[in-house]
């Protein structure tokens, strides 16, 4: 009996070995060069001449000019009338619509937990802005018999640890004042509480956090910022270290952070460390891919 054929004239054995190579799939070279000045509109983020697009694209412009109007016909492309720049055209829109919405953060983030987990060999925990501050959402254990305790829903504060630094430092300012200073109320309340209850009901928290943006708390956010990551070292729990990385959406919002946490015998909590760095692809990773941007 013959094998069934596909419709794109090959056998669906021939189709299934295809996808089952793992050797490199020949492409279309042509349409890869010409890809080249999509990706240039991309990066330059504006409608540009033809002569400057095709130097971005690193190529002379007679070489450029039938890809543009290839892309045209297609509406990857549109020349504006009056300047004559090449600007992406509404088909460019319409796949980043539909890419937007295949891509949550939030799926993509949680996928990628299992193989960070097992890479860094810590625990990942994945958080987002909640009311009442960030919130963890998902928990990747790591595989070494150590693990540190996390949990769904748990609020991580803003000062004591490397997520609520990460979502301080890209937050808007008005957000985090008003978030420090609920966290100082909770604080005081639960103070007020073990006092009524006696020294043995809660265990002792060192000292009241500020209920605004000190110098100090500014200067640690601005170190985030431009290492981009947060970090804590025996912060809020002895023995316990933990480095944030922040994904931004397409206007450069942080709307999620990722979390590595493990014990601090073993944890490099260095921006610059392995697993710092590992982290910080990981995040970067997630943002390019669901369209967003670092703010600038």
């Amino acid at each position: 009996m013959a094998s069934p054929r596909s419709e794109a004239g090959g056998t669906a054995s021939d189709d299934a070995d295809d996808r089952s190579d793992s050797r490199p799939q020949r492409g279309i070279q042509s349409i890869e060069v010409g890809g080249q000045l999509l990706r240039a509109l991309v990066q330059q983020g504006r409608p540009m001449a033809l002569k400057d697009l095709a130097r971005e694209a690193g190529m002379v412009p007679g070489k450029a000019h039938p890809y543009l109007v290839s892309f045209a016909k297609l509406g990857l492309i549109e020349q504006q009338p009056a300047s004559g720049h090449y600007g992406l055209g509404p088909l460019a829109l319409q796949l980043g619509l539909i890419g937007l919405q295949q891509f949550d953060p939030l799926r993509l983030a949680s996928e990628r937990m299992a193989g960070l987990a097992l890479e860094s060999g810590h625990t990942v925990a994945l958080a987002v802005w909640g009311n009442r501050g960030p919130a963890i959402v998902r928990v990747e254990y790591a595989p070494s018999p150590v693990h540190v305790a996390m949990r769904h829903g748990m609020v991580m504060s803003l000062r004591g640890t490397a997520t609520g630094k990460v979502f301080a430092a890209y937050l808007p300012r008005a957000t985090v004042t008003a978030a420090l200073a609920a966290e100082a109320a909770w604080a005081q309340a639960t103070e007020r509480h073990r006092s009524e209850q006696g020294p043995a009901a809660l265990p002792a928290t060192p000292g009241h956090p500020s209920p605004g943006l000190d110098a100090a708390f500014e200067q640690e956010l601005q170190r985030v910022r431009a290492g981009g990551l947060g970090a804590v070292v025996d912060e809020a729990v002895v023995g316990v270290s933990a480095l944030a990385a922040p994904v931004f959406d397409t206007q450069g919002r942080i709307v999620l952070a990722l979390t590595l946490v493990g014990p601090s015998a073993t944890f490099d909590a260095r921006s610059e460390g392995a697993i710092g760095q590992q982290l910080k692809r990981c995040a970067d990773e997630l943002t390019l891919r669901t369209g967003g941007q670092a703010p600038a």
